[in-house]
């Protein structure tokens, strides 16, 4: 029973993580929420009824597949590109007046 107001979420609930902190042991990386869920540092988690849950960052979604690398600019970063005047050859454009660097940038 949580005496919590309003009550933790329950450990089958989308939102189980939310739960209060009742037990927390950092230097091994786990800690006990009040809806009875083990959690730890890796973000796995323990279940009341013995089932685990794999650890599940949010960048783990963005290694699922291997990056297709498609080069836009001739192998330059947009930013550099774009301190020159063109954004599309690396070529300076002559209608943008170059950049004019003060003698304090502080």
């Amino acid at each position: 029973m949580c005496p919590h107001s309003p009550p933790c979420p329950e450990a089958s609930a989308p939102d189980r993580e939310a739960a209060h902190t009742i037990v927390s042991h950092p230097e091994q990386g786990w800690s006990l929420l009040c809806n009875g869920i083990v959690i730890f540092e890796d973000t796995g988690e323990l279940l009341p009824d013995g089932a685990s849950i794999a650890p599940h960052r949010p960048t783990d979604l963005a290694f699922d597949r291997p990056a297709r690398v498609v080069p836009q600019h001739g192998g330059h970063a947009p930013a550099a590109l774009s301190a020159t005047g063109d954004t599309k050859r690396g070529v300076p454009d002559p209608a943008t007046p170059p950049l004019a660097l003060s003698g304090n940038l502080y």
